[in-house]
């Protein structure tokens, strides 16, 4: 292959000797300047970007000796999406118009010229969690086909207090999967709803309304059967405009919170109609995952996958200084880094037992796409995966006394993570902002939702506890980074200290070493909700 302009130089991956093995800062550092320079215009699934980086990964994995991990020998699984962006057009809730930025912000996944919604009937269904096993039902019965549904985010004992039905029910403040997005437009499009809008709030979605509007509406999907149906239209209503329209009708939006808090919570059916025309812009485009292995000496149809997602948001509105690439060089240039790393310090060591698959998903900030492709049409058997590691977004302040525990309580592999923090001289902080359910917010999801153990390394759980700072640093740095989350300023900074990332790097080398051997089976933990699902192929492990 040419050698392209953005490449690090070819002697910069040669391996040291196993015995030197350490993750380097400066190579974590130097590969996110990389990937997050201008030169890869934000990274977006089906643009210029996404060829180059493709092709960098690639070198990078062909130079530090790893074999093609895809599908007939290849090192890239294509994955069909479809592209789309709304255009502009009316769009009213009773006489009200909304205005796409400001008071809605509005996307469709569906392959259609059009967004035509014609005096549909609105109806509020509370959180729009039906969980027989929590005896819970917000829809009663209710027949959504044809109507716009509006949820509230989160679960319903987000907010539930002492006495309320909720209280406990879905894990108190901890996120469950029916409290995220994804999971209230999947039940919406199984009810016949023709649209569904979330009530947005910071508290309750665990970002701001600049991130819940960063699509400008634009989305993507996997090309899907008719099996699997999509709602035409889909996306968040501002909290200032929801009151205001509710109030409009009469209702009090903050007294329906906590009517919805309640088991007998009943769905309301409002007076007014939405009415959308909108015009779409329809591509459809042929993505990839970029995928690399050392194949195992004694067990190579066992894999461990270690993964991060290359893509990043690409270009969007100017912002004050006027950039228009979102380089996303935090999220996740760096996990790619991070990846690349651990490819070069498995290679540099003796031949794993296992198959260890170092897999870089495509199109994650559009719904975990890529990885969501690849756990529905996995290269290898999931039911011999032992475990994924995911990298997705890590603090850069510098060293940390402790490490941030998304997801607590899942899996046996925290026993692992906890004997490679004590080997650090670490400490385990479980996230401190469960509610914002990054659980469910990372690629490893796709395949945790098919029954693989998995961990992630997340910093935006918690303020980490600094070893120069202590966890006034920590607070510092994670207040700093998510006013950059999605934005124009996640990019790239010469001041950012890689020494604390080389520390989580290192953790997932050292639980890697010993998933790699044969004979290593994760578990899930019986009160976790995929312990069912893992059960069922137990089988093919034993």
């Amino acid at each position: 292959m040419k050698h392209l302009s953005f490449a690090l130089p070819l002697l910069a991956l040669v391996a040291a000797p196993a015995l030197a093995q350490k993750t380097d800062p400066a190579r974590l550092s130097e590969m996110t300047k990389v990937l997050a320079s201008d030169e890869f215009g934000g990274r977006s699934p089906g643009t210029e970007g996404e060829k180059k980086t493709i092709a960098w990964a690639i070198e990078r994995f062909k130079a530090l000796g790893l074999q093609p991990g895809g599908p007939d020998g290849q090192w890239t699984q294509a994955v069909p999406l479809i592209h789309t962006r709304l255009g502009d057009g009316p769009v009213t809730f009773g006489a009200t118009p909304l205005r796409q930025g400001t008071d809605v912000s509005m996307t469709t996944v569906r392959a259609a010229p059009q967004v035509a919604i014609a005096d549909a009937p609105l109806v509020f269904v509370g959180y729009g969690v039906s969980a027989p096993e929590a005896k819970w039902d917000d829809f009663k019965g209710l027949d959504l086909e044809g109507k716009v549904a509006v949820f509230l985010v989160n679960d319903p004992d987000f907010e539930a207090a002492a006495g309320d039905d909720a209280k406990g029910r879905f894990g108190d403040r901890r996120m469950t999967y029916y409290g995220r997005w994804t999971y209230k437009y999947e039940e919406a499009a199984r009810r016949g709803a023709i649209g569904a809008l979330i009530v947005h709030d910071t508290d309750g979605a665990g970002y701001p309304w600049s991130t819940a509007n960063a699509s400008n509406g634009e989305n993507y999907d996997i090309v899907r059967d008719a099996s699997d149906p999509r709602i035409a239209l889909q996306g968040w209503l501002s909290g200032e405009a929801a009151t205001r329209l509710f109030a409009a009708e009469g209702l009090d939006l903050a007294a329906l919170r906590i009517k919805a808090r309640s088991a007998a919570f009943a769905p309301v059916a409002l007076k007014a109609r939405f009415s959308a025309k909108l015009p779409v812009t329809v591509e459809r485009i042929e993505s990839a995952n970029v995928l690399a292995k050392i194949p195992g000496r004694t067990k190579p149809d066992e894999t461990v996958q270690f993964a991060a997602h290359w893509d990043a948001y690409g270009e969007g509105p100017p912002d004050a200084q006027g950039k228009t690439i979102r380089p996303g060089a935090n999220d996740d240039a760096l996990g790619v880094a991070g990846v690349l790393e651990l490819a070069r310090l498995f290679k540099a060591a003796p031949q794993p037992d296992r198959t260890l698959v170092f897999a870089l998903w495509t199109a994650e900030e559009r719904g975990l796409l890529g990885s969501e492709w690849y756990a529905t049409h996995p290269v290898d058997p999931l039911e011999k995966t032992a475990a994924n590691l995911t990298l997705d977004i890590l603090q850069t302040a510098g060293e940390a006394k402790d490490v941030i525990l998304v997801g607590a309580g899942q899996s046996s592999l925290e026993d692992l993570l906890g004997d490679a923090v004590r080997a650090q001289s670490r400490a385990i902080t479980p996230e401190t902002a469960s509610e914002r359910g990054l659980f469910y917010r990372a690629d490893h999801f796709s395949v945790v939702r098919r029954g693989v153990p998995s961990l992630q390394l997340m910093a935006l759980g918690g303020a980490s506890d600094m070893r120069t700072g202590g966890r006034e640093a920590g607070q510092k740095w994670l207040d700093a980074y998510m006013a950059c989350y999605h934005k124009t300023c996640d990019a790239w900074d010469a001041r950012w200290n890689f020494t604390g990332v080389a520390q989580d790097v290192d953790l997932f080398h050292s639980m890697g070493q010993r998933l790699a051997k044969s004979g290593v089976w994760p578990t899930w933990r019986p009160a976790s909700e995929f312990l069912a699902i893992r059960a069922k192929s137990a089988a093919a492990r034993n």
